[in-house]
């Protein structure tokens, strides 16, 4: 009986999606942790021995959020955990690049709304990667044709 690579690529195709699924609530804990004890730190009295980066600690703010944030509102919080901005000339400009960066990135998406552009954590909401080589499940063998590849 030949191998029936067909059911092993579906096999990994959903070991795939389910793994990336617990990524996303990995992923979502780390920040928890990370933000709780950079205030416990400072709580404590501790100087962390490997500062947030800018980008770190909006990435953060941005998963612990639940919910759109301006560039001000993540100022905001920043001050209240105790993020020294004050390296930064101008601290709003900064935040603005960093989210902008996130946005382009895909990390995070742009809301408009009557405060101006809010930030919004979009990670978990990204459909996991198609594997791009795999023919549609309704594809029978003789029709699948050779793997099509992705050009991105």
């Amino acid at each position: 009986m030949p191998p029936d690579y067909r059911r092993a690529l579906q096999t990994a195709c959903r070991e795939y999606e389910r793994l990336a699924r617990e990524r996303g609530a990995l992923d979502r804990r780390l920040a928890q942790l990370h933000e709780t004890i950079g205030a416990l730190t400072r709580l404590c009295g501790f100087v962390p021995t490997v500062p947030w980066g800018l980008t770190e600690a909006c990435r953060v703010l941005l998963q612990r959020g639940g919910r759109p944030m301006t560039a001000l509102e993540v100022r905001d919080r920043l001050r209240a955990i105790g993020f020294d901005l004050s390296r930064y000339a101008n601290d709003l400009a900064a935040i603005h690049t960093v989210l902008k960066r996130l946005r382009e990135s895909g990390q995070a998406r742009a809301v408009k709304g009557a405060l101006g552009t809010s930030y919004q954590w979009t990670s978990d909401d990204v459909p996991v990667p198609s594997l791009p080589w795999v023919p549609p499940a309704h594809t029978s063998p003789a029709h699948a044709g050779k793997p099509k590849r992705s050009t991105e």
